[in-house]
């Protein structure tokens, strides 16, 4: 018998019509629609507007299969107002269910990720978080909608998803798996943390599950390129210093790709670059070169000297333009607005990385964050964590992912005891979530599919990177800490040329 979300359905229950759904009984929650969508002929509500930091995201809903749409609304306190969507696909279900992440504030229902999850067979979900926009202003006044933000609205959804989908079919998913970037990656990562059986298997990509710190080294990059009007570093000088870079450390890792396989090992300065006399297109003023050397330092308390958020790589500069840009990150900045000083009108500038960091660490007790490394319940019961960033990422530092993983693996008492549960790619070249000059495009799903359901450990990950559509280089993600090592003979654009093996 399965009993989920107060809904009870023997193991010999008959599969629903995707219509009488709308009178399906939910605690807490309301069913506002149940309807069977045709082949290619969904169209994305109007309202939709995604966050500007996941913007550009390529999605067509022109091939989707037919599908049960079913939208909610769940209310697990007086003041929660969670949108959901359930997609079930009527025909060649897969027999699982993959719920799939947020960018940013979310606010919104991730339609092309659920299209995505859709053509490959699974019922999948998506939540809004609890509120409506982009921005962290639904967080003033209103801190059980910040808890539906911070954890509850992915756990509530997932109960009902799995309750709906046991509804329409008969039974309930055979696996379940979580797939998020950024947002959706933290989403994750709390996930394995605190509803440690909600998910067989989860893909945690780029994870801004350090969320407070991660938000103030996104303001400590703002300050130091806002420090002067000296400091401010135009578009033309990330080419500059992206080619400089490349310049001094691409042959590193032995091969000449326009690529760093592992970042820090290069040890770039800026200062190279600094000009002679007054401004330059070829050289960078004193003062761009103390910003840049700034945004490669991470975020530390200027008194303890302790790092708050690690920082971006060498080689992401073509990426810096939205936190080194004109203005700094809504994200970040309505973090400390609206969460941690309730202050509309506060500016970034005066962000104290001593006492509020301090204040901020107190007042959020760990509410936003997703940092806790105990993942013994998760993968007790046999759990999977598949986690991934881009080396380039300007947005959430790479060593962040570094860091977590690290955390988990010290807790739980070495890698021998975490490779066959715990496993994280880095991709040299990627950006955030996607993108960039390195291959980027690699199939997450697939890989957690075959640990999960056969027990098949991911050696490597095979990523491609495509110009005008046509793949034109491929090359082995490998398991964190190593690295993808050249043959040494054949093409350095074809991934059977190198192996993984140790930094």
């Amino acid at each position: 018998m399965l009993v989920a979300s107060g809904l009870c359905l023997t193991s010999s229950a008959r599969a629903a019509s995707c219509e009488s759904l709308a009178s399906l009984s939910l605690s807490r929650a309301t069913i506002t629609l149940a309807q069977t969508v045709a082949a290619g002929s969904f169209k994305m509500p109007s309202t939709y507007n995604p966050p500007s930091l996941m913007g550009g995201i390529p999605f067509s809903f022109e091939n989707l299969p037919a599908f049960c749409r079913v939208t909610a609304t769940l209310a697990p306190t007086s003041d929660s107002d969670i949108k959901i969507e359930v997609w079930m696909p009527t025909e060649g279900w897969n027999g699982k269910f993959q719920a799939v992440g947020n960018g940013g504030w979310a606010g919104i229902i991730s339609y092309p990720a659920l299209s995505d999850a859709l053509r490959q067979g699974y019922a999948t979900s998506s939540t809004d978080t609890g509120h409506v926009g982009a921005t962290g202003s639904f967080a003033l006044g209103h801190p059980e909608k910040l808890v539906d933000f911070a954890y509850r609205s992915e756990h509530e959804m997932t109960m009902k998803a799995k309750a709906i989908i046991a509804a329409f079919y008969g039974k309930p998913p055979r696996y379940s798996y979580w797939n998020g970037c950024s947002t959706g990656g933290k989403q994750g990562l709390t996930e394995a943390q605190r509803f440690p059986t909600d998910f067989d298997g989860i893909i945690a990509g780029a994870s801004a599950n350090y969320m407070i710190h991660l938000h103030a080294g996104s303001l400590w990059i703002a300050q130091a390129v806002h420090k002067t009007p000296e400091s401010f570093l135009p578009r033309e000088k990330y080419t500059l210093l992206h080619n400089a870079v490349i310049a001094a450390c691409d042959m590193l890792d032995g091969v000449k790709d326009g690529l760093l396989e592992n970042p820090r090992l290069c040890r770039f300065d800026p200062k190279t670059l600094e000009c002679k006399n007054g401004n330059a297109a070829n050289c960078l003023t004193s003062g761009q070169v103390e910003a840049a050397q700034a945004i490669y330092t991470p975020a530390v308390n200027p008194r303890t000297k302790r790092e708050i958020y690690p920082a971006v790589e060498r080689g992401s500069e073509m990426a810096w333009g939205v936190l080194a840009g004109a203005e700094p990150p809504s994200v970040a900045v309505d973090t400390f607005k609206y969460v941690i000083f309730k202050d509309p009108n506060w500016d970034y500038r005066k962000l104290n990385f001593d006492s509020d960091i301090t204040y901020a660490d107190r007042v959020d007790a760990g509410l936003n964050n997703a940092i806790n490394p105990n993942l013994r319940p998760f993968f007790s019961r046999g759990g999977k964590l598949l986690m991934y960033h881009g080396w380039t990422d300007a947005l959430i530092a790479p060593g962040n992912s570094i860091n977590y993983y690290e955390s988990v693996v010290q807790f739980m008492g070495g890698s021998a005891k975490t490779a066959s549960s715990l496993r994280l790619f880095m991709a040299p070249g990627m950006d955030h979530c996607r993108g960039g000059e390195g291959p980027n495009e690699f199939d997450a799903v697939g890989a957690l599919e075959q640990w999960v359901e056969h027990g098949k450990a991911p050696e490597q990950i095979i990523a491609s990177h495509s110009t005008k559509g046509k793949v034109d280089r491929t090359r082995p993600l490998c398991p964190y800490p190593q690295i993808a090592k050249y043959k040494g003979s054949g093409s350095i654009d074809e991934a059977a040329n190198f192996v993984c093996a140790a930094r």
